[in-house]
């Protein structure tokens, strides 16, 4: 299959994932139309979009978005559903790149979007069927250290959520003898991701603000004064325009393709379990990712199917035959499900920076844009929504520690970003498969 841009292209389905089978009912919203003018025009319909949104709306600003398929088509409404908190990458490694203070900040909002998300879901009574708990496993004994070491990090900038697990207190969250133990965020969790998006988007028209559907966008005007949008049908010329297409922005704003890389993750979801077999898996109902390079993750969905995500094809391309990349990971994780017959299988896109640090900054005095969350976009972008929100309104102060943190291409450019990052996998997989 080939790499998906909406940008271009558009369409009027979501990808045949579980999430799109089991989405709650959304109205089909019409595409841009004429020229038309806002406050603050924001590009993409996903997390970003409708976190910066949502924030502007409740402030009383006039808000419309353009999104070039359906609200959540892209990773927002097709990504693994974990709430996991913290950046892709390490407090550590940040304090090592950017100094102290920019390690103290970033610790401080690691669990904001988890926060975000959780408010949002109780103040407008979004049915996403939000769950506690997330769990990080390792296989081997370097695993362990490093997840005690992350801990004890974490505990270091006044973060005390997460507990140590053996390998017998793991075995009472998961059914499988493969791991050594864990780490147990007692302030992650899991979600249907396709639902909180059309939940919020729901809060965000019902506050005033306005979603146009099957508009991609061709063109947009970053160094106007007033930016100006172009789609097929239309112009939205604005006050302030946020760019949040993410991995699926394509090349329609060159100054930020080299920034980031699309990256493809896959998923599928089996047939529903019944409780007793879904319970044996996952007795608390926590979700799992293991502290793999290229990791597996799994959960129990509310209609108690597994969700088995992992895999990572670098450029965005898709494998040809989801299932058959992921069942023997599933098996080896789960024996029992040897055969079990398997109701969805998709394929998503996030960006990824070379840093593996999300990026935030602006094009011209009034175009904003946040990309790069790097596997981490649930929580990063609800916070960084946020943190738009705030700068647009006036309050720059974080907004401003982000835009100053300098961001990397990736060696040899575009055309060597992809054999670049996939001769870096395939090392550390190496590192992942010895134990070292």
């Amino acid at each position: 299959m080939a790499i998906e841009t909406f940008a271009r292209t558009g369409t009027t389905k979501h990808t045949s994932s579980y999430y799109a089978a089991s989405a709650n009912p959304a109205p089909e919203r019409p595409a841009l139309k004429g020229d038309q003018q806002v406050d603050i025009c924001i590009v993409g319909a996903g997390y970003s979009g409708l976190s910066t949104g949502l924030h502007l709306v409740e402030k009383g600003y006039k808000v419309a978005i353009i999104e070039g398929a359906r609200v959540g088509w892209g990773a927002s409404g097709r990504n693994g559903g974990q709430v996991v908190n913290g950046l892709n990458a390490s407090l550590q490694t940040i304090r090592k790149r950017y100094g102290q203070d920019t390690a103290n900040f970033a610790a401080s909002l690691v669990q904001e979007g988890g926060e975000i998300i959780r408010e949002r879901v109780e103040t407008y009574d979004i049915h996403c069927d939000l769950k506690p708990g997330n769990i990080f496993t390792g296989l081997t004994a370097t695993h362990m250290k490093e997840l005690e070491a992350r801990r004890a990090l974490w505990a270091s900038y006044g973060i005390h959520n997460q507990d140590m697990l053996d390998k017998t207190q793991l075995r009472a969250h998961i059914g499988s003898d493969l791991y050594a133990g864990g780490m147990i965020d007692h302030s992650g969790g899991h979600m249907h991701p396709l639902n909180l998006c059309l939940g919020e988007a729901a809060a965000f028209e019902q506050l005033g603000g306005v979603i146009h559907e099957q508009s991609p966008v061709i063109h947009c005007d970053t160094e106007a004064p007033r930016p100006v949008v172009k789609t097929a049908n239309g112009t939205m010329t604005c006050g302030t325009l946020v760019l949040c297409g993410n991995a699926y922005l394509g090349h329609v704003v060159p100054a930020l393709t080299a920034r980031v890389m699309p990256v493809s993750t896959q998923m599928m979801a089996t047939e529903p379990l019944g409780d007793d077999r879904a319970n044996a898996l996952l007795p608390t109902d926590k979700c799992v990712e293991d502290v793999r390079y290229i990791l597996d993750y799994f959960r129990l969905t509310a209609d108690k199917r597994l969700i088995f995500g992992g895999g990572t094809v670098y450029g965005g391309s898709n494998p040809a035959d989801v299932v058959a990349k992921l069942r023997p990971a599933m098996e080896k994780v789960y024996p029992a499900l040897k055969g079990v017959k398997v109701d969805f299988a998709w394929n998503g896109n996030f960006a990824l920076s070379f840093s593996r640090v999300p990026q935030l900054g602006r094009l011209g005095a009034n175009t904003y844009f946040a990309h790069g969350y790097s596997g981490h976009g649930v929580t990063g972008s609800h916070t960084f929504g946020k943190i738009l929100a705030q700068a647009i309104d006036g309050d720059k102060t974080r907004f401003d520690v982000f835009e100053s943190v300098p961001w990397y291409p990736f060696p040899g450019g575009r055309m060597l970003r992809v054999p670049y990052s996939m001769v870096g996998s395939w090392y550390y997989a190496l590192r992942d498969r010895l134990g070292l």
